[in-house]
């Protein structure tokens, strides 16, 4: 506010300087969507690493392609993850009984059993155990006693994973109460609660983002007592995976937020994979509804070419009937072909074929890190990891028979391995001649859209004047021109590569008076070189001098 003016002598104000940067948000963030071994089912979990992906949904699993996939997606150089775990109908949660110490504790009521689930549905629960003893810090407390949580590998015997809570209590009062403790703190198991007017604890405190939602959670009277020392060997029952997974479970509701739309509980991701779900391909409607939903989200879905195209040909001839065998056609969403073979380490490293969406992500990260979104993911540098072969091996002329038709190839060279040949939307078809027809130019503008989205919210409820046009441009046009630096954009100078208007003429008397500032940012876009054409001339003969 100004300075008030009191007395003879020099005032010193600090004025604003109006300037708000605007940053550019990620551009690789990858969402996945599949089954699982375990883990939160409909809730979107961050992992920056496969081995937070073992840790939180059980690593790598024979009836989840997506595991494979997120693991082909670090492999090839990705960083940030977002895993949705679905799961079928009727799926359950293991489950064990604890009989109160009635020995040691006199006041122990009989029957009155220490209910303890595994954290979330699935059989994978089944191989739990649980280990009790009094060893406590106050052995006279007859409220105390110490956990231990073992998951054990069914094939091996031997334990993949071990928790242990010391000094728990049975006591609601208690900061160690049973219930909310191992809620907040295991990832392998809770204690259900029945719900009760008379329950002393807050439902609040059971909504701990990422593990569980509160409204799942049964409250119950707990235990007087603790359970008896004993050791249960696998002791937990009734975990059940449920019925197949069907289209439905992976498309999900959007109110509710299950399925893709759990995604709507996530800030921001800009790739979405959907690996095949169960022994077939993924459904075409499941294709349609999560390409529509990319678009809402300015993202970029990656489809896998189903496993039936086992050769040219028939990529060719489906590829071009988009209703019945894609569903998508839209330029927030791309095609790749063929399929990868690789090595799986759960069957002894025989060679086994896999969706290529996670690894072409993970290059998708790769290039955007080391050059920038706006160059295509495609090309020499971009040689998959892992890869020991591809599905459908192909010639420069039938690669030359689907790329016209916007469907992304993978190919092999020697020397330089298997990589991705191709980069362009499923609006790329030449016929078509969409602006989008290339990814970067599609991924470009929606990295620049969701960057200045965020970034102008400032804007809001600011007097609508000259003033804050100005402003605008400064703000805007400083982003743009970083972008232009790092040759983001054709062009040689900033005037020939982008422009930003906010003025007068592009928010006229009767958009103010409706509360509407209008920003018109253009720019010019990169575009693979896909053609590479060289003139070779000859001149036969003496030159006559």
């Amino acid at each position: 506010m100004p300075v008030k003016v009191s007395y003879p002598g020099v005032y010193i104000e600090e004025l604003p300087s109006g300037v708000h940067t605007i940053t550019g948000v990620a551009t690789s963030i990858t969402a996945f969507v599949g089954p699982a071994v375990r883990g939160p089912v409909n809730a979107p979990i961050p992992i920056n690493s496969f081995a937070d992906y073992d840790r939180a949904f059980g690593g790598l699993y024979n009836s989840s392609m997506m595991s494979f996939a997120v693991n082909d997606f670090y492999q090839n150089g990705g960083s940030q993850g977002v895993i949705v775990r679905v799961a079928g109908q009727n799926a359950s949660a293991a489950s064990v009984n604890l009989a109160p110490d009635t020995a040691a504790s006199p006041a122990a009521v009989p029957n009155e059993d220490l209910v303890l689930d595994a954290a979330n549905v699935g059989a994978w629960g089944n191989n739990l155990g649980v280990i009790v003893d009094h060893k406590t810090r106050s052995p006279n407390d007859s409220t105390l006693f110490n956990l231990t949580i073992q998951l054990t590998d069914p094939l091996t015997g031997q334990i993949q994973s071990q928790e242990k809570f010391l000094n728990l209590s049975v006591d609601p009062t208690s900061a160690r109460f049973v219930g909310p403790y191992l809620y907040q703190n295991s990832q392998l198991v809770i204690v259900p609660l029945q719900q009760s007017t008379d329950s002393p604890l807050d439902p609040s405190s059971y909504n701990v983002p990422g593990v569980r939602p509160a409204e799942t959670v049964e409250w119950a009277s707990p235990p007087t007592s603790p359970p008896t020392q004993q050791y249960f060997a696998e002791s937990f029952s009734g975990g059940s995976d449920g019925k197949a997974l069907t289209e439905n479970d992976v498309i999900g509701d959007q109110g509710n937020k299950t399925g893709i739309y759990a995604l709507e509980n996530t800030d921001l991701f800009n790739l979405l994979c959907i690996p095949p779900y169960n022994s077939g391909d993924v459904s075409v409607n499941v294709q349609v509804k999560a390409a529509a939903y990319c678009v809402t989200r300015r993202a970029f879905y990656l489809m896998d070419a189903p496993s039936t195209w086992t050769s040219v040909l028939t990529a060719l001839n489906s590829f071009s009937d988009f209703s019945a065998n894609i569903g998508a056609n839209g330029d927030h969403a791309a095609l790749f072909f063929p399929q990868l073979v690789e090595a799986n380490p759960l069957n002894d490293d025989q060679l086994q074929s896999f969706v290529p969406c996670g690894a072409v992500a993970g290059i998708f990260a790769r290039t955007d890190a080391q050059r920038g979104v706006w160059k295509a993911p495609a090309g020499q540098e971009t040689a998959l990891t892992g890869v020991r072969q591809l599905k459908v091996p192909m010639t420069d002329p039938e690669n030359g028979e689907l790329n016209p038709l916007g469907l992304n190839c993978l190919r092999s060279f020697p020397l330089i391995g298997r990589v991705i040949w191709g980069s362009r939307t499923l609006q790329g078809a030449d016929a078509l001649e969409s602006q989008w027809k290339y990814i970067p130019v599609r991924r470009t503008a929606l990295f620049i859209e969701e960057s200045l989205y965020r970034g102008t919210k400032w804007v809001v409820f600011e007097p609508n004047d000259e003033t804050l046009w100005g402003q605008i441009r400064l703000n805007v046009g400083s982003f743009m021109q970083g972008l232009f630096r790092q040759g983001a954009f054709q062009g040689s100078t900033p005037q020939t590569a982008y422009f930003v208007k906010c003025d007068g003429e592009s928010t006229t008397q009767n958009d103010i008076d409706q509360g509407i500032v209008n920003i018109i940012v253009g720019f010019a876009p990169l575009k693979p070189a896909e053609f590479v054409v060289i003139q070779i001339q000859q001149i036969a003969g003496q030159l006559q001098v």
